[in-house]
């Protein structure tokens, strides 16, 4: 095990034109040890999973987006990040959500308990500042006997 007795700070320069002229502070980091890169797609799954913790939440995405979903999840590859777009800065965080909401939960409710949980999923996860969270409810999800049954026991209408 190495045990490091000088900070970077301690450690003097090999060349010295590159003390002189420092680096921008987003290339060093807050500390100057380096800097820590979040991708896209993590910011997006990290949104997605929080959304999906809001009760009267049924779905994430747009119709196209789920039926693609539902072929995933019957092969086992659920898409985290299904209806969620985000764009991502330096330190700020903008997301868009897409989703259908279970009848008879009240939207804008939803919408606003799905918005907190971004805002405090990313900026508690990612340390990122989120600017905006844009909620778009595309659908509404009435529950029926036929979601359960899937056909299973349904008298044939002809004989």
């Amino acid at each position: 095990m190495t045990i490091q007795t000088h900070t970077p700070a301690d450690v003097p320069a090999k060349n010295t034109s590159a003390a002189t002229s420092p680096a921008p502070a987003q290339d060093k980091g807050k500390d100057g040890r380096g800097a820590t890169t979040v991708a896209d797609g993590v910011v997006a799954k990290i949104a997605g999973i929080a959304i999906q913790e809001i009760a009267g939440v049924h779905a994430l995405g747009g119709g196209a987006a789920r039926a693609l979903g539902n072929l995933r999840e019957k092969v086992g590859q659920k898409d985290l990040t299904q209806g969620v777009s985000v764009e991502v800065g330096q330190t700020q965080v903008a997301v868009d959500v897409t989703l259908v909401v279970e009848y008879p939960h009240p939207l804008q409710e939803v919408a606003d308990n799905a918005r907190d949980a971004v805002y405090t999923a990313i900026e508690d996860l990612v340390g990122m500042e989120v600017t905006e969270v844009n909620i778009t409810i595309t659908d509404i999800h009435v529950p029926s006997e036929d979601d359960n049954n899937d056909d299973a026991g349904r008298e044939p209408r002809v004989a």
